[in-house]
């Protein structure tokens, strides 16, 4: 997948230069002459890595850049005029992740580009966990689309039922009571001698336990309440 670059510098010309650079090595780029510009790109689109001049109007770079790592954690190389020791702590002590110098090497950026490139997409290559899919056994619920399936037989639930799986699956392995159940679903004070729970938890069972009087799923905690 070709990865995205955002320029952010308010040099028109070094901008221009950097994206000729990138863009000959097959690289995406977008371009921003300020940091107040950047922060609006970044909540419309999704970058792989920011190349972002210290020294700018309105809002510097540093700034910027500890603003952007507030959510963000793509690699970041900062350039600067500057040389001195401090600014390359400085702007590292920011987040980001490399710092050189200006006038600079573009062959020298595009190395670091990609060096950054392979580490970031190396230590961010695990598949991302579905959280809408939760299984237990083989029990799987679909929160999005509110689909149950056993052993990959799909099992028609109230919605009511529904809710009260999702919660316990939500929370596996924790007891909830009764009332905790109840008040969760149905979004009302629970009262000492209601059933209702009981109740929906028993259709629950004959639906998708095998033994609905020896569940292996929805489990009851005597005197305290039922979990998954």
């Amino acid at each position: 997948m070709m990865s995205k670059i955002l320029i952010v510098d308010d040099d028109k010309e070094i901008r221009n230069l950097i994206a000729v650079y990138l863009e000959n090595e097959g690289m995406e780029t977008e371009k921003a002459e300020d940091a107040m510009e950047a922060l609006k790109m970044l909540e419309k689109s999704a970058f792989d890595l920011i190349i972002l001049d210290i020294m700018m109007p309105k809002m510097d770079g540093i700034q910027a850049c500890m603003k952007i790592r507030e959510e963000r954690s793509m690699p970041i190389i900062m350039l600067s005029a500057k040389s001195e020791d401090m600014d390359k702590i400085q702007g590292l002590a920011a987040g980001a992740d490399d710092y050189l110098s200006k006038p600079f090497n573009p062959l020298e950026l595009i190395a670091r580009v990609k060096s950054q490139l392979r580490r970031y997409k190396k230590y961010n290559s695990e598949p991302v966990v579905d959280k809408s899919i939760l299984e237990i056994g083989d029990l799987t619920v679909n929160t999005n689309t509110r689909q149950i399936w056993l052993q990959k037989r799909e099992v028609r639930l109230t919605p009511k039922e529904f809710d009260i799986l999702e919660l316990l699956a939500r929370n596996k392995g924790i007891v909830l009571s009764v009332a905790k159940i109840y008040e969760a679903v149905w979004k009302e004070d629970f009262f000492k001698s209601d059933n209702t729970v009981m109740v929906h938890i028993t259709k629950i069972r004959d639906k998708i336990e095998e033994e609905p009087k020896r569940p292996i799923y929805i489990k009851t905690i005597w005197g305290v309440g039922y979990k998954i």
